[in-house]
């Protein structure tokens, strides 16, 4: 008889661990059998008949010895390539294929001639990267964070993780891939749908924060409690970006806080909404749907303070809203405080269009709820991106349904 073989049988469980933790047996890889064989030290392979029904606390104690261990071998293996980081405690921004690369002439060949075409057209242009979009230049920025934050603190996991969620085939990754690895972008984490939507895998990915120039999409998002926006490229107005310091500005009214207010204004006019603002200057307004990104930016912010570098923090944040100082702005800088966050600067404009404010800021993106501030901001050279939340929807339809079409890509 020959020499007896063995093969690796891991069950489900344990072989999705390991495929969480990026153990893939592969010639890019570069992991043997021989490599995987001595990653038994760290971890048992049970039979299936072995394995036996646990309580949840010993299933997480579990759970977290499996992530250790894997990273351990993982830590072992020699890469320049920084690893990403554990999603839980990760800043994590999902963005589509669409925004972070110029996709104009493969979207045209997709509606003009179908997805058989586009994908072997796709295929054919493997070697050919991608040209940038609208999403690249905060992709950049928040790498350049995450090299600030690595220098700080070498093992901390708080970092901000890019997932690529698309809705492409998967065939179409391979071009992906290499336009990611030709601008030496640090996205490990893909999900691509095979044209189904991939809103429904954004909170399995832990998801902070949606960028999609899809607005259905976005909607869907939000409306999963997910902070999301549409992103639009800025008009032909040249507007050089930062490379050190990451900076991201915000409406107030329906994006960072619920659209009250904004409510008033609409229904009542601004005399009553004064009024309103002034008898509850002491009550914190509710929470918009990206209460929760400043939230996650501001965590980031304080591991740069703690260490004294609050003046040279390479993440910036701006408030730019169109309530007056003296007439409303009390509650909505007493309602960052009582939720504990702080924001960089306050620029209260009193109805003054925001674009020429924007130009001279500069942010790698800029939310609003309210597509004229949008488009006045994309006028002036400003990266913009809608939030399509709150009352002023029913007021700006004829600008919504000009949205680009579904991000099919």
């Amino acid at each position: 008889m020959g020499k007896k073989t063995h093969t690796l049988s891991p069950s489900r469980k344990h072989f999705r661990k390991l495929s969480c933790s990026r153990l893939v047996c592969s010639s890019t890889s570069g992991i043997t059998v021989t490599e995987l064989s001595g990653l038994k030290r760290f971890h048992s392979w049970p039979n299936m008949s072995e394995i036996k029904t646990t309580d949840p606390t010993a299933t997480e104690a579990g759970e977290e010895k499996d992530w250790a261990a894997a990273k351990a071998f993982f830590d072992s293996l020699k890469t320049k390539k920084p690893r990403p980081p554990k999603p839980q405690y990760a800043v994590t921004i999902a963005v589509s294929s669409r925004t972070l690369f110029n996709m104009v002439a493969e979207s045209k060949i997709y509606k003009e001639d179908g997805v058989e075409t586009y994908v072997a057209y796709q295929q054919e242009h493997d070697n050919e990267p991608l040209m940038p979009g609208v999403a690249f230049p905060l992709v950049k920025a928040l790498m350049s964070v995450n090299a600030r934050l690595r220098q700080l603190y070498p093992d901390s996991e708080e970092l901000f993780d890019i997932v690529l969620m698309t809705n492409n085939h998967a065939q179409v990754g391979v071009r992906l891939i290499n336009s990611i690895n030709h601008y030496d972008l640090t996205i490990e984490r893909f999900c691509m749908t095979g044209g189904q939507s991939p809103i429904g895998y954004l909170k399995a990915y832990l998801t902070n924060l949606y960028l999609s120039k899809d607005g259905e999409k976005v909607m869907e998002a939000i409306e999963e409690g997910i902070a999301a926006a549409t992103m639009f490229a800025s008009g032909d107005v040249e507007n050089k970006l930062s490379d050190t310091q990451l900076k991201v500005a915000f409406d107030g009214d329906a994006v960072l806080f619920s659209d009250e207010s904004e409510i008033i204004v609409k229904q009542h006019g601004l005399d009553t909404f004064f009024e309103h603002e002034k008898e509850f200057e002491n009550k914190p307004l509710a929470q918009g749907p990206l209460k929760c990104f400043l939230e996650a930016l501001g965590k980031l912010q304080r591991k740069f303070y703690a260490k004294n570098e609050r003046m040279t923090c390479p993440i910036r944040t701006y408030l730019v809203t169109s309530r007056s100082a003296a007439s409303s702005g009390a509650r909505v800088l007493k309602t960052l405080r009582s939720w504990g966050l702080e924001i960089d600067e306050a620029l209260f404009l009193a109805g003054a269009p925001k674009g020429p404010l924007l130009q001279k800021i500069r942010p790698h993106i800029f939310f609003d709820d309210q597509m004229f501030h949008i488009e006045g901001a994309k006028e002036l050279g400003t990266i913009a991106a809608h939030v399509p939340y709150g009352i002023g929807q029913k007021y700006h339809k004829e600008k919504l349904s000009e949205q680009p079409a579904k991000d099919t890509k």
